[in-house]
């Protein structure tokens, strides 16, 4: 299992180097302006992080309970990441069609491509921190 410092130090960098693509991003693509994107993105990242902590931290538990080790194969990263964006879908939705002054369905378009963009990235950012940040296996009694 991760420590706490790790996990906090996997949340942090997840977001802040999200948050350096998706802001110039989604201001582009929804032609909104970037100090109105960029609240969204910050309000939605704050949210996303205490969400990843948890739900890795649970995710991992279920994966050790049922597996015995919290090793991730590709479907299993696969299950991980849409499950995680459709959870943080329900949630966001709302304060996004609240703070940009749109309706139900345009949040839900600006939201869906925002958790598209993140499907991708959380399978790749976490497949290289997996790599950079290997989990330590547990000692093997001789």
């Amino acid at each position: 299992m991760r420590s706490t410092a790790d996990r906090i130090r996997h949340a942090i960098s997840f977001e802040v180097l999200a948050l350096l693509i998706v802001t110039p991003m989604g201001a582009w693509l929804f032609d909104k302006p970037l100090h109105e994107i960029g609240v969204v993105t910050i309000v939605s990242a704050s949210i996303a992080t205490g969400w990843n902590y948890l739900y890795n931290l649970g995710f991992d538990h279920a994966l050790r309970r049922l597996r015995g080790t919290v090793r991730k194969t590709v479907p299993i990263r696969v299950l991980h990441a849409v499950t995680f964006e459709i959870g943080l879908l329900f949630v966001l939705m709302p304060f996004i069609a609240w703070y940009l002054s749109i309706s139900l369905m345009e949040a839900f378009l600006i939201d869906v491509s925002f958790a598209l963009f993140y499907l991708i990235y959380a399978f790749v950012f976490n497949w290289v921190y997996d790599v950079i940040f290997p989990v330590p296996e547990p000692a093997r009694p001789s």
